[in-house]
């Protein structure tokens, strides 16, 4: 199957397409930065970039996309082997740049696999500029993956008080999917990963970059079932998330979130502080 998608690149561009439209997580993340994506401007530094998947998205709005990866954590992943990948390697401690270095800084379903999740956000507030712009996306829902490093789930809430912690204002909260995209997925996940077993194929295409090598073969009699139904699911999602949304299920947030001069104490009191309107401004993605 592998050389066949080599050999056929139509075939294989083809096969992507539906992947990435079926994968609800994937596809709902990449709706909501390509809206995002015009707040982006000047230097842009991706934190935890791997093979740098959306840089396409940003590159018409910033002067500059650099890409940087944790050293450890990115030679165990199949993007370690991808011909795109990193402009720096660091050591997951301290971000290799001067304070207020950046404009807009991304970091996109990386949050989860740090052990010190304050610290990163607190590196990646250092070198933004005042009024810089953090696009940050960090799952709320999620199967467990790229183990042993999955550390964590977020909440708006839980995001506002770590921003908030290193001088940042959440200015915009973003709700990837809602409830059916949080059951389609997970039961499109257990078909593909546990019946079908596609990882290895998904990688032949470019997906799960993050992941280690997938080593089970392809169960390639199942794909005639399988395939069907997680298009039903995926599709069937789509429609419910928009009549029947619940604000309290989604498979993650993105926030936007500026930062500003006020001190840290402001941001950490209001972050803090009961608000009705901190969970409603949730928008939906679909």
């Amino acid at each position: 199957m592998v050389l066949a998608l080599k050999d056929f690149p139509a075939v294989g561009r083809a096969a992507r397409a539906t992947s990435d439209w079926i994968d609800l997580q994937w596809s709902l993340v990449i709706e909501l930065l390509t809206r995002v994506a015009p707040q982006a401007h000047g230097r842009l530094l991706d934190v935890g970039c791997g093979d740098k998947p959306y840089e396409h998205l940003f590159r018409p709005y910033v002067s500059e996309y650099i890409g940087i990866e944790h050293e450890a954590s990115f030679q165990a992943t199949t993007a370690a082997r991808a011909t795109r990948g990193p402009d720096l390697l660091y050591d997951g401690r301290r971000l290799p740049f001067e304070d207020k270095s950046f404009d807009t800084v991304l970091n996109v379903q990386v949050l989860e696999h740090t052990p010190h999740p304050a610290a990163l956000v607190a590196e990646m507030s250092r070198v933004l500029k005042d009024d810089g712009v953090l696009l940050l996306s960090a799952p709320f829902q999620f199967r467990l993956h790229e183990q042993p490093h999955d550390y964590y789930r977020y909440s708006p809430h839980g995001l506002r008080v770590l921003c908030a912690a290193a001088g940042l204002e959440v200015v915009e909260v973003h709700q990837q999917g809602s409830l059916w995209s949080v059951l389609a997925h997970k039961l499109n996940s257990y078909l593909a990963f546990r019946v079908a077993r596609v990882g290895g194929l998904a990688q032949a295409m470019g997906k799960l970059p993050h992941e280690g090598r997938a080593l089970a073969r392809t169960r390639v009699w199942t794909l005639p079932f399988v395939a069907p139904m997680m298009l039903g699911l995926s599709g069937s999602a789509r429609i419910l998330d928009r009549i029947a949304p619940d604000d309290e299920e989604t498979l993650g947030f993105l926030i936007v979130a500026r930062r500003s001069k006020r001190s840290l104490a402001e941001h950490t009191a209001e972050a803090l502080a009961p608000s009705a309107a901190t969970f409603p401004d949730a928008k939906g993605s679909q």
